[in-house]
């Protein structure tokens, strides 16, 4: 029956991954047990079924008992995923300093001790923080999923029609979505914070890199970043909320749409700063022979600078609304 296997589901979510096959056939078999001894030689009704979900009690109740667990705040439910998600964000955040190191000592050996120093420095900066967004983002799942939030609902009376139904596979959240979305967030938090002065045209001269002109103004930039890791860190929480809810709900999509609304205006108030540009950038170029002042090449590329920002604000705002629109139809489509 589909009340069954929603209790089922209902419990063994709750379960950390290598105990819920076992749980679930236990669970099933037990239920199925229990059913069949209330009717003995009658039909089974969906009311039998209920009356032995109700005795069993509600499916957080039972779930703790499996686990054994009290109180946490990244109780064993979350803790294999959240272990499993940390790993990535910290490999994600090694591998991207790793490459901004191989790159520097590439483009200037000379200065090797300098970046290598540099380069273990970062490791005590970063670091903590991606561990810090990434531990907030499953501490708030824990609250709301099965901390002081889920107790204020125990009071109510639970039923069986309560229980969740089995999510269909084509409207869950498939795992590589958030991890994809941890490591971008992961790698643009170190691109900006610790390599924002390579984000821009790089120079070379006779095969030799040259200098590189910034796409940022150095002098300022230092105001906005603070901000910058606020917005991206948020966003490492939402994806780790995404691991834990494991499909499209509106609790998902209305703090998706929180988060995103929020990025969007910040990237509007960043990016249409000039204090956030390079005032130079043209001038820079033209003094690297990159380009001739005057020069039909030179009016390209300042018209594309010119369109850069507007084009950038563009593309983030659809995909920041994309990601709420295309969440809500999967939640909508499910109803």
């Amino acid at each position: 029956m589909k009340t069954i296997d929603r209790y089922v589901y209902a419990v063994t979510r709750r379960l950390p991954d290598a105990q819920r096959k076992d749980v679930a056939d236990e669970l099933r078999s037990l239920i199925e047990d229990m059913v069949y001894e209330r009717v003995q030689d009658r039909d089974v009704t969906e009311e039998d079924v209920e009356d032995v979900l109700l005795e069993l009690g509600p499916p957080r109740n039972l779930a703790r008992k499996y686990r054994g667990t009290k109180k946490y705040v990244i109780g064993p439910e979350l803790y294999d995923l959240y272990t499993m998600v940390l790993k990535i964000s910290l490999i994600s955040t090694v591998a991207a300093f790793s490459a901004v190191f191989v790159i520097q000592v590439i483009l200037n050996p000379i200065n090797i001790v300098d970046y290598f120093v540099n380069y273990l420095v970062s490791f005590f900066t970063i670091l903590p923080m991606v561990f810090g967004w990434t531990t907030l983002g499953f501490a708030l799942a824990e609250y709301f999923g099965n901390g002081a939030l889920a107790k204020l609902q125990q009071d109510k009376e639970w039923k069986p029609s309560n229980l969740p139904p089995v999510p269909d596979p084509k409207r869950q959240i498939k795992r590589r979505e958030p991890i994809a979305g941890i490591v971008f967030y992961v790698l643009v938090i170190v691109i900006l914070a610790f390599s924002n002065d390579y984000f821009g045209i790089w120079i070379f001269r006779e095969d030799r890199f040259a200098g590189i002109v910034s796409f940022l103004n150095e002098d300022t930039y230092g105001s906005f970043l603070v901000v910058i890791l606020i917005v991206f860190g948020f966003g490492i929480v939402k994806e780790c909320l995404k691991f834990f809810y494991e499909k499209w709900t509106y609790s998902l999509v209305g703090f998706t749409a929180a988060v995103n609304l929020f990025s969007i205006v910040v990237v509007l108030f960043i990016m249409t700063d000039a204090l956030f540009w390079n005032p130079n950038f043209m001038n820079e170029l033209v003094q690297h022979g990159f380009v001739i002042k005057g020069s039909e090449s030179y009016e390209t590329i300042r018209l594309i600078w010119e369109q850069l920002t507007f084009w950038m604000l563009i593309l983030l705002i659809f995909g920041l609304l994309w990601d709420v629109i295309a969440g809500w139809m999967k939640v909508r489509k499910a109803k």
